[in-house]
C-alpha cells in the first residue's frame, strides 16, 4: 500500500484547518466576485434580474413562489460551499458544517425573532409537517382540524395518518376571499363542536389545529395570528405552514407563540433550493422524538450503546442534535442563510424595502391583468396584500354551446396551460379551477416589474383564446398519437 513520503506536521494541520474556517466563515475572503464593494443597491425590476439573477434571458420567471430563485453572490456562496465540502467531505461535514449551520440558525432565529435552541433547519415545509404528524402519538378518537386550501401535500399527509392510526381529521370549509373574523368563527365553532363530540364520545380530543400563513392558491393571507390564539385558548396544538413566510411576511415567532410553525428560506428568501426553518418551542420538542428519517442522533428508550458514527455534537439540546445530521444531504444551502441576508439588505434595501416593492407591484399587476383580460381579480383589503397577484380566465366553463370549455375537460385544459406556459411562452404561472373558473397566480418579486406585467397580460389573453379555440384537444389528440 503506498505511502506518502511527506506527513504534514501538526502545525501545518492546524494552519490548513484554521484558513479553511476562516474561509467558510468569511465569504468576502475566499471569493473576489463576493467583495461587500461589489454588493451595490441595485434599483428593483429588470436592473435586479439582469445584474443579479440566474434565468435565461428569454424567460420571464413570474412564479417565485413555487420553486424560489437566488441571485448570483448566493450562487458563488454555495458552489463555495459545495468545492469545499469536495475538498475534504469528511473535514467539511463532521466538523465545518455544524458550525456553520449553527451560524445559519443563529441569523434566522434574529431574523424571526425567537430563541435559537427553538429553530432547527430541514429541507423544506412537507418535510416539516411530515416530521410533527408522524411524531405525535394518535389515540382512538383523537382529531385533526385543518382548513381547506392547505397545501396539497399537507393534506395527503392529513389523510395518511388518518389511514394508519387511530386519528380523524376534520375539514373547516373556506371560500376564500373572506373576512379575518368570518374564518375565525368557522375555526372556533368547527373546534367547540369536535371537542364536545369527544366529551360525548368518551374517547380521544382534538388534537392539531392546522392552517397556513398565506394559503398557497388562491394565494391569501389568513388569519394566523388569531387561530394561533384560539388554539392556545382551546387546548389544541397549533400548527402553522407559513410556507410563504419568512421573506414575504414580518413574523415574530416569540409574540406569535405557535406550537409548530414551519418556512420555506428558498422560496422567498433567495436561499437555494431547499431550505427550511422548523420552530418547535421547548415546551414542545419532547413530543419531536426523530427527525424524519431517523439517523444518528436519534436516542432509543431501549439502549444508548449504538454506534454513532458522527463526532459528538456540541449541541446540548436533544432535538437540535438531531437535526444537525439526519442523513447525508448536499448541506450548501444551509449555509447560505448569511449570503442571502447580505444580499436583501445591501443589495435590496433591507425587508420594509422589498415587502414595500413587492406589495405594490402586486396590486398594479392585477390591475393590468384585470384591465387587459376584461375579467376580476380578488377583493382584499390593502392591509391583507402580500406578494401574490391574482386574476380570473375569460373561459367559460360549462355544458352547452355557450360555453367555451366542458366541465369534462377541466383537468386536460389545465394541463395545457401548464406546458404552454413553460414551452411556448417560456413563464409560469400557478393556476387552479376555483369557484368554477380558472383563476391565475402571478408573484410579484424584486427582479419584476411593469414590463413583465404586461407580458403577464399578453400571455394570459393570448393562451385564454387559444383555448377557447380548442387548441387544447388538437394538441392533446397529438400526445395521445405519439
Amino acid at each position: 500500500m503506498p505511502i506518502k513520503s511527506e506527513t504534514p506536521s501538526q502545525s501545518d494541520m492546524k494552519d490548513s484547518l484554521d484558513g479553511l474556517v476562516v474561509q467558510m466563515t468569511a465569504l468576502t475572503a475566499c471569493n473576489d466576485n463576493n467583495k461587500s464593494g461589489e454588493l451595490a443597491r441595485t434599483t428593483f425590476g429588470s436592473p435586479m434580474k439582469d445584474k443579479h439573477f440566474l434565468f435565461a434571458r428569454d424567460y420571464t420567471n413570474l412564479n417565485q413562489g413555487s420553486f424560489g430563485g437566488y441571485p448570483r453572490p448566493v450562487q458563488t456562496a454555495l458552489r463555495h460551499y459545495q468545492e469545499a465540502a469536495e475538498a475534504e467531505p469528511d473535514m467539511f461535514i463532521r466538523y465545518t458544517y455544524p458550525q456553520l449551520l449553527r451560524k445559519s440558525r443563529a441569523l434566522l432565529a434574529d431574523m424571526l425573532h425567537c430563541p435559537v435552541d427553538e429553530l432547527v433547519l430541514c429541507s423544506n415545509a412537507t418535510t416539516a409537517t411530515n416530521t410533527v404528524l408522524h411524531n405525535l402519538r394518535w389515540e382512538e378518537g383523537d382529531k385533526i382540524v385543518y382548513t381547506s386550501g392547505v397545501y396539497g401535500a399537507l393534506e395527503k399527509l392529513i389523510d395518511y395518518v388518518v389511514e394508519t392510526t387511530p386519528a380523524e381529521s376534520v375539514r373547516v370549509e373556506l371560500d376564500l376571499p373572506q373576512s379575518d373574523d368570518k374564518i375565525v368563527q368557522l375555526f372556533r365553532k368547527t373546534l367547540i363542536e369536535e371537542k364536545l363530540k369527544c366529551e360525548q364520545a368518551g374517547k380521544g380530543r382534538v388534537r392539531l389545529g392546522v392552517f397556513d400563513t398565506i394559503v398557497s392558491m388562491p394565494g391569501l393571507r389568513v388569519p394566523f395570528e388569531r387561530l394561533v390564539q384560539l388554539c392556545r385558548q382551546e387546548g389544541v396544538l397549533s400548527l402553522v405552514d407559513a410556507a410563504h413566510g419568512v421573506g414575504h411576511i414580518a413574523l415574530n415567532l416569540t409574540e406569535l407563540d405557535p406550537d409548530f410553525l414551519v418556512t420555506n428560506c428558498h422560496k422567498w428568501m433567495f436561499v437555494p433550493r431547499s431550505v427550511a426553518a422548523f420552530f418547535v418551542p421547548k415546551r414542545n420538542q419532547h413530543l419531536i422524538r426523530t427527525t424524519l428519517p431517523t439517523s444518528h442522533g436519534f436516542q432509543p428508550q431501549r439502549s444508548n450503546e449504538i454506534h454513532d458514527p458522527m463526532p459528538t455534537s456540541e449541541e446540548t439540546n436533544p432535538m437540535v442534535k438531531q437535526f444537525e445530521y439526519f442523513g447525508t444531504i448536499d448541506g450548501a444551502p444551509y449555509c447560505c442563510i448569511e449570503e442571502a441576508v447580505r444580499f436583501r439588505n445591501e443589495v435590496c434595501g433591507g425587508e420594509a424595502a422589498i415587502r414595500t416593492y413587492c406589495t405594490s407591484l402586486a396590486k398594479k399587476a392585477e390591475e393590468v391583468l384585470v384591465e387587459a383580460l376584461g375579467t376580476e381579480t380578488f377583493d382584499i383589503p390593502e392591509t391583507h396584500r402580500v406578494f401574490f397577484a391574482h386574476v380570473r380566465l375569460p373561459i367559460s366553463v360549462g355544458n352547452g354551446a355557450g360555453y367555451d370549455v366542458l366541465p369534462s375537460d377541466v383537468p386536460v385544459v389545465t394541463q395545457f396551460m401548464n406546458k404552454e406556459f413553460a414551452e411556448t411562452y417560456r413563464t409560469f404561472f400557478f393556476v387552479l379551477f376555483y369557484r368554477g373558473a380558472w383563476w391565475v397566480r402571478m408573484s410579484a418579486t424584486v427582479y419584476v416589474d411593469m414590463e413583465d406585467c404586461k407580458y403577464a397580460a399578453f400571455v394570459l389573453k393570448d393562451l385564454s383564446e387559444r383555448i377557447c379555440r380548442k387548441e387544447y384537444l388538437s394538441t392533446n389528440a397529438a400526445r395521445e398519437e405519439r
